[in-house]
């Protein structure tokens, strides 16, 4: 009997639990190397995952030991608290609008900069990074200024567009597609970067192959052999946007304040900060955590099944 017919009798003779234990033991080695990543991700994102979803379940406040609620914050959430329904119904809103369209963008202008020469590449990528990476904020709130010396208002009252200085973002007509415009500016960040890496590490013989094959345009090129070549780039890219799309209440909070004018671009962000650092409800606060957790888990899962059939 040859050994690929020896081996296929043993698998067959074990369990899946006796056989997944037997592939451990011989790659032993490879777990070694994985396990210091193993630890600290377990210590630092799976651990507080499930000490969230306790908390949630509990009336906390650091002060006083916390006590068996069950389900009654979740309860309040939905059904007694207004403002977790504007923030919920904002953030999906933002998120919409904001995660779709920075990984399209981010893809769009890392695929630019591709095309360019290796020297203008360097100094146009440099460009496109630099808002994410300086204090941007500063930055538009000198452009968006409420007053006369506002860059806007200054340029509008010259041009005679308006009588009086604006008040951007205290006008709720402004304030949140103010923070969707500039948090799309904003989002050309390590996404970005992911896709110039995997732009550059395609084979260029996979395009002459793929012309002998039939392939006439870019466009055909850019589905069947561009982005098949970048799934892994794809998901990561994918999983900051959302991340950054989900967790915008950082933008409001420093453009408009929190809560921002009559809360219209109030966020779970929002209202996970004002009982988490201003109350100090902190089971009241791990329940909204832990369901802006699930909205990132579900919006996560539906893009890595969108993802996986790209060049089908």
């Amino acid at each position: 009997m040859s050994k690929k017919k020896a081996k296929d009798v043993s698998r067959r003779d074990m369990t899946k639990l006796q056989w997944t234990l037997h592939l451990m033991k011989q790659n032993w080695i490879g777990y070694v190397f994985v396990l210091p990543f193993m630890v600290l991700f377990a210590a630092f994102t799976i651990i507080p995952v499930i000490a969230s979803l306790f908390v949630s379940l509990t009336s906390y406040n650091l002060i006083q030991p916390p006590t068996w609620v069950g389900f009654a914050n979740y309860v309040q959430l939905f059904l007694d608290d207004d403002l977790f329904i504007i923030a919920l119904k904002n953030t999906l809103i933002f998120a919409v609008a904001t995660g779709p369209a920075s990984y399209v963008l981010s893809f769009a202008v890392a695929w630019f900069i591709n095309e360019l020469p290796p020297k203008a590449r360097a100094v146009i990528t440099l460009i496109f990074y630099a808002p994410s990476i300086c204090s941007a904020y500063t930055i538009f709130q000198y452009f968006f200024d409420s007053d006369a010396y506002g860059l806007v208002n200054s340029w509008l009252l010259k041009l005679g567009l308006i009588n009086s200085p604006i008040l951007w973002f205290r006008d709720v007509r402004y304030v949140m597609p103010l923070c969707i415009a500039i948090s799309l500016w904003m989002s050309l960040g390590t996404a970005f970067l992911s896709f110039i890496a995997g732009l550059q590490g395609v084979d260029k013989s996979q395009y002459e192959a793929a012309a002998v094959d039939g392939v006439t345009n870019r466009w055909q090129e850019l589905w069947y052999v561009t982005l098949p070549n970048m799934k892994n780039q794809l998901m990561f890219g994918a999983v900051m946007s959302i991340t950054g799309a989900f967790g915008f209440g950082a933008v409001v909070t420093q453009l408009a304040g929190n809560p921002s004018v009559d809360y219209c671009a109030y966020t779970l962000s929002n209202h996970l900060e004002e009982y988490g650092n201003v109350r100090w409800e902190i089971g009241y606060a791990s329940a909204i955590s832990f369901i802006l957790f699930l909205l990132c888990i579900g919006s996560n899962l539906l893009i890595t099944k969108m993802i996986s059939k790209v060049g089908q």
